[in-house]
């Protein structure tokens, strides 16, 4: 693994909305953390960005490579199955990786970034925001430790592609193309796992538009069900968790945004980084989630 440098030199690889809203300042504002460089594939983009948060813009492939040098970690705004081979690319050049949810949209890219990572011995998160929120982050690990549930639901519902709807995220291709299942089962899945276990069995069934319905049985021998989409009218969003077992029932509590989260996830990198320790939440993890989605979507047809 690379040695530890404090500050960490974190570059971003991306331009779109997240790199805007939430990835660019929060590094840029982070104590322990420079913002080492921004890359687009548009050089305007990039440009822009850059100069946004007083730091270097880089673009084509020879900039890219130019960022894996001025940087010791490299954080992901991109599509999935973009960002997979690039961070095998970073992790090559002995950059730490920092990702966005879903690592990839497939099994085998997935599993090249995690090979990759392991090969370099680089440290990694996936930047999965109810795992870094503090709010969120702080209610998993307290059910963790009471254990003993026997059932949970989660639901993450939304209406992305409503009328009347100004989401900057509405147009992304890879979005409409794979649905709620990939863009919010990731988040469902990063906080049943934790509390209830890795998954052991799984069914799914579709729904109308891109609804899905998964059923799952996990290690602690608790169950859950999982209910994802992003196609639904605005009336019926809503995102929500609940756990019910020995003690009673636990609902997940709200969250404020996604910038102190992603703040938290490059504290989680910067500590994996020093201690050489692995995060739960790293690219094992996104490979695992990545394993379950794929298995989900053949189930459900």
């Amino acid at each position: 693994m690379t040695p530890p440098v404090n500050p960490l030199r974190i570059g971003l690889v991306g331009t779109g909305p997240w790199a805007r809203a939430t990835q660019a300042p929060a590094l840029a504002a982070h104590p322990g953390a420079v913002l080492s460089g921004v890359w687009g594939r548009r050089e305007e983009a990039a440009r822009a960005l850059a100069g946004e948060h007083g730091t270097e813009a880089y673009s084509g492939d020879a900039g890219l490579d130019e960022l894996f040098a001025a940087s010791d970690a490299v954080a992901f705004a991109l599509p999935p199955d973009v960002q997979a081979p690039l961070a095998v690319r970073a992790a090559a050049a002995g950059c730490h990786l920092l990702m966005d949810k879903p690592v990839a949209t497939t099994v085998e890219a997935a599993r090249a970034v995690a090979e990759a990572a392991e090969q370099a011995r680089v440290a990694s998160i996936v930047f999965c925001t109810l795992r870094f929120a503090p709010e969120t982050a702080a209610w998993i690990e307290e059910q963790r430790a009471r254990g003993d549930w026997f059932t949970a639901r989660a639901e993450w519902i939304g209406a992305l592609w409503a009328p009347g709807t100004d989401s900057a995220y509405a147009a992304s291709p890879w979005r409409r193309e794979k649905g709620g299942l990939w863009d919010v089962g990731p988040h469902a899945l990063s906080v049943l796992i934790p509390v209830l276990g890795d998954v052991t069995a799984l069914t799914a069934a579709r729904g109308p538009a891109d609804l899905h319905h998964l059923v799952l049985r996990h290690t602690s021998g608790a169950s859950s069900t999982v209910t994802l989409a992003l196609g639904a009218p605005v009336a019926a969003a809503g995102v929500g968790v609940e756990l019910r077992g020995e003690h009673g029932t636990a609902a997940l509590p709200g969250w404020d945004g996604a910038v102190d989260a992603f703040r938290a996830a490059v504290d989680a990198l910067t500590d994996s980084v020093r201690t050489g320790e692995p995060h739960p939440c790293d690219v094992r993890f996104g490979l695992r989630l990545t394993e379950l989605l794929a298995e989900a979507e053949a189930v459900a047809g």
